[in-house]
């Protein structure tokens, strides 16, 4: 499906989006893992957290949803079962990394793959640490999927992450609460918190200490209720529109803003956007509140070192807004972005070019010189979700009609993206 964008004159509503797709995924599996009946409310109903619901079903674990509140079926440490086919991940790696670190310990063999995307993405910075603890894994070429695992015992570790990686440190602590004391992982650079925060929550006994989050095994988790707050990466898109669209105010509800996120919301107010939180809470360990976003005008700016693990799928939204920044936006370090659902930088370079931006693509960033009045021009999405959802944004403040290739990849994280946006949007 082709997606039409027309420009716009202003942004401007209240809305509330889904839950967000990282605390889901963790709340699915943790949830699975725990004994008794846990509730989820706001659970994403992305296409990649269908998929992990898929996957565990098809290990045994009884999953409902009714009034928006979804009922997990624990099976406690040992209670899985035998898949009876190939699991299928879809186009989430999210899935695929965390869930490896669960089967690992199950006392069956389980085989994993996924899309065309999942088979091109390294597997080996799971497969490597799990191997350490004992299980035994088979990959594509020693990288790739499809995984087969054959589950059994594990040992605990202590493990240094080669670089900063959320999924691999939550992998690691998955498998973790199977093995018999302390698994330690040691980050490079701060990620991402959401599984450490999740199992404290359910019981865990999790430890931080400086660079370094330990689980204690094998470990009881207990049923919990759960609410998810709204999807920072999601929300994203639309705080940038309002932003780069003059006239504008935008206010997100129940938007999830923990520490490890809401490094997005600080650089932007450090290029000069104009952005509130309010009414702050914390549920489940998990922070979040109203952002209030509003027309402003930004400035370039040097983005690299630690922030990047913290902002990498923010980073195809940032591109785009500084294209309207004044002078030069340098983003270094995300080499990352490479292996993602797409070559996320070669897709931004291309596309932005596209559009007139003065774009130069470096082997681990992007250096972009701005503002720039953008033309509209036919995108290729690269099947990436966040890519077709940065450019749908570009769009809104272009000369002239944009028009998105293969837009329905946005259902991968955010359905309904185009709805909300046409919802806000004013003509």
């Amino acid at each position: 499906m082709d997606k039409i964008i027309s420009p716009v004159k202003k942004i401007i509503g209240t809305v509330r989006l889904a839950g967000d797709k990282s605390i889901s995924h963790r709340a699915l599996m943790i949830a699975a893992l725990a004994e008794g009946v846990s509730e989820i409310e706001n659970l994403s109903q992305s296409a990649d957290i269908q998929s992990t619901r898929d996957c565990l079903k098809k290990i045994g674990v009884k999953i409902e949803s009714r009034n928006g509140v979804t009922r997990v079926f624990g099976k406690g440490l040992a209670g899985f079962t035998q898949p009876a086919n190939i699991l299928d991940v879809g186009n989430s790696g999210t899935t695929m990394r965390l869930l490896s670190g669960l089967l690992a310990a199950q006392k069956f063999a389980t085989t994993l793959t996924g899309d065309d995307s999942i088979r091109r993405r390294p597997m080996s910075r799971i497969v490597h640490p799990l191997r350490k603890m004992g299980a035994n894994i088979q990959a594509e070429n020693e990288e790739y999927a499809p995984l087969i695992i054959y589950g059994g015992k594990l040992n605990p570790i202590s493990y240094r992450l080669p670089l900063a990686s959320a999924q691999v440190k939550s992998c690691v602590l998955l498998a973790g609460l199977f093995a018999d004391g302390v698994t330690k992982v040691i980050e490079p650079q701060p990620t991402r918190d959401h599984s450490e925060r999740m199992l404290q929550t359910f019981g865990a006994q999790i430890e931080k200490d400086g660079p370094s989050v330990s689980v204690a095994g094998p470990a009881k988790l207990t049923a919990q209720h759960v609410y998810v707050p709204g999807d920072l990466s999601s929300a994203a898109f639309l705080i940038a529109a309002t932003i780069l669209a003059d006239g504008s105010q935008l206010v997100v509800e129940k938007v999830g803003v923990n520490p490890t996120r809401r490094a997005f919301l600080s650089l932007l107010i450090e290029m000069g956007a104009e952005i509130d939180i309010t009414n702050f809470a914390n549920l489940n360990n998990e922070f979040f509140g109203d952002v209030v976003a509003r027309s402003s005008k930004l400035k370039g700016m040097k983005i690299g070192g630690e922030i990047v693990p913290q902002i990498i799928d923010e980073i195809p939204i940032l591109a785009v807004m500084a294209t309207q920044a004044e002078g030069v936006t340098e983003i270094s370090g995300a080499g990352e972005l490479r292996v993602k659902e797409s070559d996320r930088l070669r897709a931004l370079s291309s596309n932005l070019q596209r559009m007139g931006a003065q774009v130069i693509e470096k082997e681990d960033g992007l250096m972009i010189t701005g503002p720039t009045v953008l033309r509209g021009a036919e995108i290729d999405s690269f099947r990436d979700h966040r890519i077709a959802m940065a450019f749908a944004v570009a769009g809104l403040i272009a000369k002239g009609e944009t028009k998105i290739q293969n837009a329905e990849c946005v259902e991968i994280s955010f359905p309904g993206f185009f709805e909300i946006l046409q919802e806000v949007a004013h003509v």
